[in-house]
This record gives C-alpha cells, structure tokens and sequence, in this order.
C-alpha cells in the first residue's frame, strides 16, 4: 500500500508547549537530528481564550481557521492581522512573537509546522464536487487532511477528520460527496 490512514485512534490530544491550552496533534514526523523534536508537525488546536502563542524557533508555520469566528493576531508588537476567513491560511516564523485576541468566542484552528533545518511544506485547500477527482503527483510525499466530505481511495472510504499519508507514488482521490481538502506537499531538504 503507497499511503496509511491515520484518524482519532491514531491522534494524540497535548498540551501546548507555553501551557496556555491544548492541541490534537494529527502526525509528527520525528527530526532525524534531534529525534525529541519534529520535522514536520500537524495539529488542530482548540483556542478559547487569547493569549500568547508558543515559541518555535527555527520553525515555519501555517495556520488557518477551521470553524469559528476568527481571531486578531499581533506579531512582534505590530499591528494586528484579523484571522477570520475559514481556511485561509498565514504564515509565519515560529520564533516571531505572536499574542492573539479572540474575535468572537472559542474557535479551532489547523497548524503546520515545518522544522526549517529539516525541508519545507506547501499547503493548498482543494474543494472537490462530488464525483470529482484529484490526483497527488508522484515522487512527492503529501499528507492530505479531509475537513468536509469524503473521497475514495484505493477502494477504500475516507471520512472527515481523517488523514492520508502517501510515500511518493501518485494516488487518485475520488470525492463520493463534496470534499474540502487541506493538501500538504513535502519536501524534505534531501530532495531540494
């Protein structure tokens, strides 16, 4: 099989690093240099009050709104930036700081997090009809994240909230109803 189905089972619920609240972390993939930190790192957070954000030196991150009203996030002081358009996402250096206000009450948000000594990720939203089809080039690794929907794979029925894995050989989706889909193409720095 050319990918793996992570979902719930598979998912670790943790605390943030700065204490200030919790994140379902759906993959980590292990740094080969430094094996208790990650390479590349997926997580939805569930964010019910402002504050600061984690410090990640060293890495680059993306973030976008899955449901909620949004929040106001002010970078090193600056001006803020209103995060409030579902899946549109930002991004940023980890070590920058980052204090958040809550626009309008608790939302949830998708993270990824790429370890810069490590490779890069390209993340793009896809919206699928129903009968529609995708297919993930070969020679690269994606993590393709289902938020809405369901789509086939293999023969097999991928649901919302579920998570695929390909190792580098292209891979058809097939949406059995509407899908909206959050793709992260990988790039390790080997293969640059």
């Amino acid at each position: 099989m050319s990918y793996r189905l992570l979902g719930t089972a598979d998912y670790t619920d943790m605390p943030w690093k700065n204490g200030g609240g919790t994140t379902c972390e759906l993959f980590r993939l292990p740094h080969p240099a430094r094996p208790a930190d990650f390479a590349l790192r997926l997580s939805i957070a569930t964010v019910a009050q402002g504050g600061p954000f984690s410090a990640f030196p060293g890495v680059d991150r993306t973030l976008l709104l899955l449901e909620g009203a949004g929040m106001a996030l002010r970078f090193d002081g600056s001006a803020p930036v209103r995060l409030e358009q579902t899946l549109q996402p930002i991004v940023f250096a980890g070590e920058t700081p980052v204090d958040c206000t809550l626009l309008d009450g608790p939302l949830r948000d998708f993270n990824l997090m790429v370890a810069r000594d490590w490779g890069r990720a390209a993340l793009q939203i896809q919206q699928l009809t129903v009968g529609a089809s995708l297919t993930l080039a070969d020679g690269a690794q994606h993590l393709v994240y289902l938020h809405t929907g369901e789509f086939g794979l293999g023969g097999q029925t991928i649901n919302a909230g579920q998570l695929v894995h390909t190792s580098g050989t292209a891979l058809t989706l097939h949406a059995q109803a509407a899908a909206t889909l959050i793709i992260i193409e990988v790039h390790p720095a080997a293969a640059l």
